[in-house]
């Protein structure tokens, strides 16, 4: 990495920003892994990390120890890292951020991220997340979003969320850079929340899919879609095994199906119970299954 990131960044190509952070946005791991696939795939080399003291409690985004060749020990703190890949055939670079949502000073976080935005010429931006939500396994990941404008939602086909309330480091950024006037969109994947283990292939996938569209590039997807059927065949087996759990699902399925969007019409559903009670039977099945 260079002292100075700016050096590298004024060389990218009419760049495209990038961006998820680990935690609240996170549900799943379906956004950080969206990232670590792009990181992988298009060999991102790494020019940056953001300095962690003044946005972290470590004592609650704990460092972690790591072996170096089998020999000396290494510490990894949390931060957010930047990279730069080309795509191949793309016309542009993108600038790809990943870290784990800050504990302090989120306006001098964001204001970071935006001069680096700025110094690289940054000419768009996507924001991912993934939330928890009363969606099927069974079905297809559905994908909501926000757009700086009412056009670019709907040529990026995003349903404009009626969300008011609490929000995280994702839609922060995702103000702050529109601010600047970086064009920037959001794009979340909706995973089940009776499914909290990570990680959730299908919504990184359903992610990915999306993601090619705003891009208007083909993204490699490698084995990501066998892992989405190995993981769908594991939990329809487990789900399965618990009638209350099946007939959640059966539910969630006709909720799904239904015409009607009048939230009267549709039945009581005890998510929180029926979640409580899915995650003792995995820990029944293998202590090691619904840890996150």
């Amino acid at each position: 990495m260079t002292a100075d990131p700016r050096v590298l960044l004024s060389r990218l190509r009419d760049p495209v920003l990038v961006a998820a952070f680990e935690g609240w946005n996170d549900a799943g791991e379906a956004a950080s892994g969206a990232i670590e696939h792009l990181e992988l795939f298009w060999n991102a080399e790494q020019v940056y990390e953001i300095v962690p003291d003044d946005y972290y409690d470590f004592q609650v985004n704990r460092p972690t120890m790591r072996l170096v060749d089998g020999v000396s020990r290494r510490t990894d703190w949390p931060t957010t890292t930047f990279s730069t890949c080309s795509p191949p055939g793309a016309d542009h670079d993108l600038l790809l951020v990943r870290g784990v949502e800050p504990n302090f000073r989120w306006r001098r976080f964001v204001d970071e991220i935006g001069e680096l935005a700025d110094a690289a010429g940054t000419v768009s931006a996507v924001m991912l997340g993934s939330m928890m939500t009363d969606t099927p396994h069974t079905r297809p990941v559905p994908i909501s979003g926000s757009a700086y404008s009412e056009e670019a939602a709907r040529r990026y086909r995003l349903e404009h969320t009626q969300y008011q309330g609490p929000t995280g480091i994702t839609a922060v950024l995702q103000d702050s850079l529109v601010g600047r006037g970086i064009p920037s969109v959001s794009l979340w994947a909706a995973v089940p929340h009776y499914i909290s283990s990570s990680p959730n292939p299908k919504a990184t996938l359903a992610l990915l899919r999306r993601l090619e569209e705003v891009l208007d590039l083909e993204i490699p997807m490698d084995q990501l879609p066998v892992r989405v059927s190995a993981w769908e065949r594991t939990v329809d087996e487990m789900t399965a095994d618990d009638e209350d759990m099946a007939e959640y699902i059966r539910q969630l399925e006709a909720n799904d199906d239904a015409v009607s969007t009048d939230p009267d019409a549709l039945p009581e559903i005890d998510g929180e119970r029926l979640a409580a009670d899915f995650e003792r039977y995995l820990r029944r099945r293998d202590p090691g299954a619904g840890a996150t």
